[in-house]
């Protein structure tokens, strides 16, 4: 299968496009860095692109079976005013770009992120792909990206919302952000320590998005999380353990929203969520616990 995937030289699309390689598939990747890791590489295509401007990088989506959307600037940054338009355009106008141009003429597959932020603050309930959005910054821009892919559905396309949770994995993303502090004996967890966590390992990640392309029944939003959602509170005992570590030093409140503002405050939201309708759809998870996941991925670092 031809695959267009845009935002591949981030955390996650650079081990989904790997992957999706390795897998028989034939790749055409996009980004804005200059050069790809995988560039070179049999049945692997480049475009270096700025994706929130048209622009002949869109002929792709029309030359591909699926398409794959990752774009997105990362939410880990101090949100100023411009940054969170920043946040918001990257998602949004990209999304837009590529269903404008979707074929009319064929039905293309289309999975497209978003992330269980849009469940906003959800205390203990949980939270299913029926539960409504929240009222945050963050949820609004799933609230919206979410519109922008779906869109799509009315030109006879399958489209998927892929809702992350906290992507793990070896050697980047949240958990390299987070093991230093754990290594020095710094580690705990944030706030109260008693709000969800909702996660997923970069393994099963991949296999769900490939489940994805594959099962025709699979539309509409879908929770990509594992299903052994834990507090934060146990998700920093897990990561002690795993690193031999303690795990007793809490971030307060207070100086999580001093030094972080805005972003410091959805940090400590809780999402519950967990994933139904991969479920229900047949997807076994790999890593369905917090232990074996760290475990394995520390043991690849």
């Amino acid at each position: 299968m031809k695959i267009l995937i845009t935002g591949a030289t981030g955390f996650v699309g650079l081990h989904l496009a790997r992957f999706l390689l390795e897998a028989g598939h034939e790749i055409v990747a996009t980004g804005t860095s200059k050069t790809h890791p995988l560039s070179g590489q049999p049945f692997f295509e480049y475009v270096s692109a700025d994706t929130t401007q048209a622009g002949p990088w869109q002929d792709q989506a029309g030359n591909a079976a699926a398409v794959i959307n990752l774009t997105g600037r990362t939410i880990f940054h101090r949100w100023t005013k411009s940054y969170k338009q920043q946040i918001l355009d990257s998602r949004v106008l990209t999304t837009r770009l590529l269903v404008d141009a979707l074929p009319k003429d064929k039905a293309t597959i289309f999975l497209s992120a978003s992330a269980v932020g849009y469940y906003g603050d959800g205390g203990d309930a949980l939270l299913q792909e029926s539960a409504p959005a929240g009222t945050d910054f963050l949820a609004g821009v799933s609230v919206v990206w979410e519109k922008e892919a779906l869109r799509a559905a009315a030109k006879k396309h399958r489209v998927v919302a892929m809702r992350f949770g906290v992507v793990l994995g070896a050697n980047g993303g949240a958990l390299a952000q987070m093991v230093p502090a754990y290594r020095r004996f710094a580690g705990g967890p944030l706030g109260s320590g008693r709000q969800w966590f909702s996660w997923i390992h970069m393994d099963d990640l991949t296999a769900a998005i490939a489940f994805s392309l594959a099962t025709e029944s699979l539309q509409g939003p879908v929770n990509f999380c594992a299903p052994g959602v834990v507090t934060s509170r146990d998700f920093a005992q897990a990561l002690g353990k795993a690193l031999h570590r303690p795990a007793i030093i809490k971030v307060p409140t207070f100086a999580l929203r001093m030094a972080m503002g805005e972003m410091g405050s959805v940090l400590l939201n809780s999402q519950r969520a967990v994933p139904a309708r991969l479920q229900e759809a047949g997807f076994t998870f790999q890593y369905p616990h917090i232990d074996e996941a760290l475990q394995s991925l520390l043991d690849k670092g």
